[in-house]
């Protein structure tokens, strides 16, 4: 019992943080708030709650595959390639651009699920 009150003070404001997200979520869902905006009020309460570094230690905390995942998650090439196909999809959008922008997520997040499966496979084998 001693262990899980002292993750609770570790990660009192993480867990406050992503208890407030889901809040914020099915509110802004209920009430009709626009994406965008619902979006950005997500991005703020996880970065200055430190909801998304807390989720990573936690995905870190399971045996044997949570240390490899978190550390494949925190790779600079992984948030490289996410934050170019990003500004790739803004422009393509602009331009009407919107069916191929699609396909090239969908094949950009099977490349990422590939390269973390291919890491984690290769680190236990």
């Amino acid at each position: 019992m001693n262990k899980f009150r002292q993750f609770l003070a570790n990660y009192q404001n993480a867990i406050l943080a992503w208890l407030l997200i889901a809040l914020l979520v099915a509110l802004g869902f209920y009430f009709g708030v626009d994406k965008s905006i619902l979006a950005f009020v997500v991005l703020m309460v996880g970065i200055f709650g430190q909801a998304f570094a807390a989720l990573i230690a936690w995905i870190g905390l399971v045996p044997i595959i949570g240390p490899i995942v978190a550390h494949v998650l925190s790779l600079p090439f992984i948030w490289l390639l996410n934050g170019v196909g990003y500004l790739v999809s803004i422009v393509a959008i602009k331009r009407g651009y919107s069916k191929d922008v699609l396909n090239y997520r969908v094949l950009t997040v099977t490349l990422l699920a590939g390269l973390t499966l291919g890491y984690i496979l290769g680190k236990l084998i």
